[in-house]
């Protein structure tokens, strides 16, 4: 099979940082047009590349492919479009605004047997890979807590469509969509969900934190972000019944990406010795503990996989209902922090 052609609708910090270079890194895919309201920029980049309105790209017969990297809203609509033109659709997360949109989309991919993803690319951070290796081995037993936290120092309010009074805007929709998928990953469905989702900051207008718990009975997950935490704490903080797993700092692939660097460059998604996580195991009798070195990350594999999904061999790397459970989860919680009240989750 030739090149897999992709059209990317967005070249705004999520386009131009992750999408755009990622698929460039591809091989097995081309990134042939590219929807921007900002021509100029993309041509110092992509000059080969054309640069259409999202209408014309969807349409495209050069594209197999679309990618929405777009405020959330447009979500849903682009993606029933390209859809319905029988072109593949990998979203940027958050899937959609509400089930419901999500549910759509499904039904109709598996109607027209496309590839429909989205784009949860924190399932391949090397802390959070680690994490999932450090459980999977047995070291911890059987886990009773675990946080996942995903705190910034962002005391000013920005003029972002993010930070704005919008449908899908706010940190449980941006940060809290990685968190809750990374949970759903380690865990697998909760039977109740609470929360409190507020706007902390002076002029904010969408959440800017969150405090989530997923309830497994004895096991609870807990996912907290706050905008205004100058020294963060454990990115990762894992309790089990023969030890625990504490795990300072952030994968460096975005850091890397917005300087230029991609997939394939030396020691790409490696993490800085020092912020190598810090395990404790071992029964009463005898406890162990030191230093785990973290596994690399690799956003690479999420297109990689995209190209052999397209292509029939293989499944496809973020399956659209698994994505739709993430939204539930955001419903949830914001139901529960109206609401004040412990929230089923079905």
């Amino acid at each position: 099979m030739d090149a897999i052609r992709v059209g990317l609708i967005g070249y705004g910090y999520a386009g131009a940082t992750f999408h755009a270079p990622l698929i460039a890194a591809t091989k097995g895919l081309r990134l042939t047009r590219i929807a921007s309201s900002d021509p100029e920029r993309v041509r110092q980049v992509f000059p080969e590349v054309a640069v259409t309105d999202a209408a014309e790209l969807i349409r495209a017969a050069d594209v197999d492919l679309v990618v929405i990297a777009t405020p959330n809203g447009l979500h849903h609509s682009l993606a029933m479009e390209a859809l319905n033109a029988n072109k593949h659709v990998v979203l940027e997360k958050p899937f959609t605004i509400t089930a419901a949109q999500a549910e759509e989309l499904v039904a109709l991919a598996e109607q027209r047997n496309l590839v429909l993803s989205v784009f949860h690319n924190r399932r391949w951070d090397s802390d959070f890979l680690t994490v999932r290796q450090c459980i999977a081995s047995g070291l911890l037993g059987e886990i009773n807590t675990c946080e996942i936290r995903f705190d910034r120092y962002r005391p000013q309010v920005r003029n972002r469509w993010r930070e704005q009074d919008l449908p899908g805007s706010g940190c449980l929709y941006d940060l809290g969509s990685h968190s809750i998928d990374q949970a759903l990953q380690l865990f697998g469905l909760p039977g109740k969900i609470s929360a409190e989702v507020a706007a902390q900051r002076t002029g904010a207008s969408s959440p800017d934190y969150f405090h989530l718990m997923m309830d497994y009975g004895v096991r609870k997950v807990i996912l907290h972000s706050g905008a205004i935490v100058r020294e963060a704490g454990p990115r990762f903080l894992v309790h089990g019944s023969k030890g625990s797993f504490i795990k300072y700092g952030i994968d460096p692939q975005e850091d890397a990406l917005k300087l230029g660097r991609c997939p394939g460059d030396a020691n790409w998604g490696r993490e800085d010795p020092r912020y190598h996580g810090r395990i404790s195991h071992g029964d009463d009798g005898l406890q162990i503990s030191g230093t785990l070195e973290s596994l690399p990350g690799s956003y690479q594999s999420y297109y990689a996989g995209i190209d052999n999904a397209i292509r029939g061999d293989g499944p496809v790397p973020v399956s659209a209902a698994d994505a739709l459970q993430v939204i539930k989860v955001i419903e949830c919680a914001m139901l529960s922090s109206r609401e004040g009240r412990v929230i089923p989750f079905a």
